[in-house]
């Protein structure tokens, strides 16, 4: 193996480790989703590094773009869903008492 593409392999490797402590660390839901797309595509791109073309492309199509989709929309229904049932409660919004100051 010549020495760029060992630099390569373990580029990858340190980078999904890190895209995968980003997603576990991430308090914000969004960029959360965002890392995971692209920990899959850079899962995607390390099976074509190891030969595996069928699992690259299943990883791509699946894991990054399918799953990835899904948890945008779950994730845009439940901001939508939160302010709506905000809004409709029955008992009134508590001021903070720093809220005349703002």
């Amino acid at each position: 193996m010549n020495e760029q593409a060992w630099l390569l392999d373990w580029a990858l490797a340190i980078t999904l480790v890190g895209l995968a402590l980003q997603v576990l660390s991430t308090r914000n839901l969004f960029k959360a989703v965002v890392y995971f797309i692209a920990f899959g595509l850079l899962l995607a791109l390390t099976w074509v590094r190891l030969e595996a073309v069928d699992i690259a492309l299943a990883e791509a199509a699946i894991g990054a773009g399918l799953t990835g989709v899904l948890f945008l929309t779950t994730l845009s229904h439940l901001e939508s869903t939160t302010d709506s049932d905000y809004e409709s409660r029955d008992t009134p919004r508590q001021e903070h008492p720093d809220d005349e100051t703002r």
